[in-house]
């Protein structure tokens, strides 16, 4: 199994807009996901059609943590920026959704609601990460891997269900302090030389050991389930080589999509554009 050419389009449309026209003249109406990641915090738009149209996509290393908003008045900011950004370019929104890792549960979870609300939209409902990734993918079997900054989360789908999900404390921060440790240099420097493109050859057999563990966890946490094919979303799988590891590891075929950080935030606004419609969570 693979990933349609329609999803990876789409995923590329949605690239594109996060360079929008501040001069156009959007026509709504349009829903929000947000995505409050360790390293990343995303705002997409998709309007009446689920067509993406814009997004604003900050780097954030304090906010979140392991999933958890430990800095909430320091997301709220970052998020209000964005919204101000695409409310400055024409685009408005009253609906919005958010995702929250595997396995978090009650307060944790309402957090991300609480934010939303802060921000001024309503919440047309709360979904898991990978059950939002496996909607950007367009995809119903096999397992989600989201490696993202802070943790990696494994999920199976059967037939559209997520039937069982795990989230590790590994993730791109773990490589940082591994390049850190190396060339004697701050987490902050080593974040810098693993994102450019030059340095990533140089690096890649120091953190090449880091990727393995990665995948050690998932077949860890995929053994007892049957799954055909590996889903990899999330920004560390940017990396150049990552899929390979997995290959080789896991003894799995492995799908990369053409730009894992962008899948979740995409799929969280698409299910907020179904739930808005419907009034219910997509299955």
């Amino acid at each position: 199994m693979g990933i349609s050419e329609r999803a990876n389009s789409r995923i590329s449309d949605f690239e594109s807009k996060l360079s929008f026209d501040a001069l156009i003249s959007p026509t709504g109406p349009f829903y929000a996901g947000v995505d409050l990641g360790t390293t990343y915090i995303v705002t997409a738009l998709v309007d009446h059609e689920g067509v993406p149209a814009a997004g604003v996509l900050t780097r954030s290393q304090s906010s979140i943590r392991d999933g958890l908003v430990l800095d909430y008045v320091g997301a709220l900011s970052i998020l209000r920026r964005q919204i101000d950004t695409l409310h400055k370019a024409g685009f408005r929104f009253d609906w919005g959704g958010a995702a929250f890792p595997p396995g978090t549960t009650g307060r944790n979870v309402e957090t991300y609601a609480h934010i939303l609300r802060s921000m001024g939209m309503e919440v047309a409902g709360l979904i898991d990460e990978p059950t939002a990734a496996s909607l950007a993918l367009e995809i119903t079997d096999g397992a989600v891997v989201d490696v993202g900054g802070g943790t990696t989360g494994i999920s199976v789908l059967r037939e559209g269900e997520v039937v069982y999900t795990a989230d590790e404390p590994t993730g791109g921060i773990h490589v940082d302090l591994v390049l850190a440790g190396h060339f004697r240099i701050s987490v902050e420097e080593a974040e810098r030389v693993k994102r450019d493109p030059e340095q990533q050859g140089r690096i890649y057999p120091l953190i090449r050991p880091v990727f393995q563990k990665m995948a050690s966890i998932v077949s860890r946490h995929l053994q007892g389930h049957s799954v055909d094919t590996l889903y990899l979303v999330g920004g560390t799988c940017c990396f150049p080589g990552i899929k390979d590891v997995m290959e080789s590891e896991t003894g799995l075929p492995v799908v990369l999509p053409v730009n894992p950080l962008l899948v979740t935030p995409l799929g969280i606004a698409l299910s907020c554009f179904r739930m808005a419609k419907t009034g219910s969570p997509p299955s």
